[in-house]
């Protein structure tokens, strides 16, 4: 996807390099982030306001099809190979040099005069991104939902993780996602099959005889071509969290609690991250256009296939093109509570668990350990009734029915 030609970076940054996220009415730089009202509020003189919406301050909410080449946000830019993750910040208040490591953390307090620093300044090494979508999921709220997920596989559960699954131990995490808006165009070939009748065929006599079913069809070479715009298509930027190999985690999880609210992202504020963690973005446009093609081809199928419903043995696309016209990338902050239990394996390596709850919508999803011997005993149960219904069905076929 590469958006045509033309390449245009948006500066999304604050213009502040001073360190200090200052309260616009008092000037402190303790503030902290209401989840009840979505709102910052000053702790010193208790006022509530709210960071601009970041597609309205930068244009970034234009109409899709006007899209030509590829537009990013600042924060979205590539990360040098050999990005530093440690930087130093000069309070603006009383000149004190603070070190800060943006693996762990995007604020410190000055050691002399105990003002809050906050990296307000976007940094090439991915820390700082364009925006931030702000809590609105309370951790109460979270703890509840993990509750009654594990409460709902409790059965299957591993006795070791009931007895140590602790909801408590949930912790809030922003992730960083890529966000990318498309307009492309798209071209599919392929074929399709329209059932004329169905035919029971028999071969052989007697004991040796069988019978088959035949289906005749017409087959149709046929095509789409169409223009597409495509509204968030949002992916995850860190590699360590596409690291999606199952037999060491299942952070895959995290793909089945999307999509995020990302229109109500704002702009970037260091202190709706404070009280949670995050995680620097280490991937970069150019290393997602691949997974940003085939959604957009994904969503191109499922939109050729509304108008090949006439085609009623199924149709099979053999190639697909797409022509992109124009990209806009945004660099998020989006927000996730996070459970994780490490299981100790007698047979391998231990696997790592996550039950992850979205911090806007509420959707969660997750794994759990699971009781081997139970499912499997269950399994064998449910296919020994599957089996003996079906001998039942072939006996009372037999005799010409069942007596009830």
């Amino acid at each position: 996807m590469t958006g045509g030609p033309k390449r245009r970076v948006v500066d999304t940054s604050s213009g502040r390099s001073d360190g200090l996220e200052r309260c616009p009415k008092c000037g402190s730089t303790d503030v902290v982030h209401r989840i009840d009202s979505s709102m910052l509020m000053c702790t010193f003189c208790r006022n509530e306001w709210n960071e601009t919406s970041l597609e309205a301050k930068f244009g970034f909410d234009s109409p899709i099809d006007q899209l030509r080449g590829t537009l990013l946000g600042s924060g979205a830019s590539n990360t040098p190979e050999s990005s530093e993750a440690v930087v130093t910040l000069k309070c603006g208040a009383c000149g004190a040099e603070v070190v800060v490591n943006t693996a762990e953390a995007l604020q410190s307090r000055c050691h002399w005069c105990r003002n809050t620093l906050s990296i307000n300044q976007q940094l090439p090494n991915g820390a700082v991104p364009d925006g931030v979508l702000p809590f609105s999921i309370t951790r109460d709220e979270a703890i509840k939902r993990i509750e009654e997920f594990v409460k709902a596989r409790k059965f299957f559960a591993h006795p070791t993780f009931v007895k140590e699954f602790a909801a408590s131990e949930v912790v809030g995490v922003y992730l960083p996602y890529l966000t990318v808006d498309a307009n492309a165009s798209v071209e599919l070939e392929g074929q399709g099959e329209v059932l004329i009748r169905t035919r029971t065929v028999s071969t052989g006599s007697g004991n040796n005889q069988s019978s088959k079913t035949v289906y005749d069809a017409d087959l149709y070479q046929l095509g789409r071509a169409f223009d597409i715009l495509v509204d968030d298509i949002q992916l995850e930027s860190s590699q360590q969290r596409a690291d999606q190999d199952t037999s060491r985690n299942t952070n895959n999880i995290i793909n089945a609690i999307l999509p995020f609210d990302v229109k109500h992202a704002v702009t970037y504020n260091a202190n709706y991250l404070r009280g949670y963690t995050s995680e620097r973005r280490d991937m970069d446009v150019r290393q997602l256009m691949r997974a940003a093609d085939e959604q957009t081809l994904s969503i191109a199928r499922a939109r050729a296939n509304e108008s090949t419903r006439q085609y009623n043995r199924g149709v099979r696309w053999e190639r697909e093109s797409i022509a992109v016209h124009g990209t806009r990338w945004l660099a998020l902050y989006v927000p996730v509570w996070l459970y994780s239990y490490y299981q100790e394996r007698k047979d391998g390596p231990g696997l790592l668990h996550y039950v992850a709850v979205n911090g806007r919508t509420g959707e969660t999803m997750g794994s759990v350990p699971v009781r081997q011997g139970r499912l499997i005993g269950i399994s064998t149960l449910i296919g020994g009734v599957i089996t003996a219904a079906s001998v039942a069905v072939v006996i009372g076929a037999a005799i010409g029915g069942f007596l009830w």
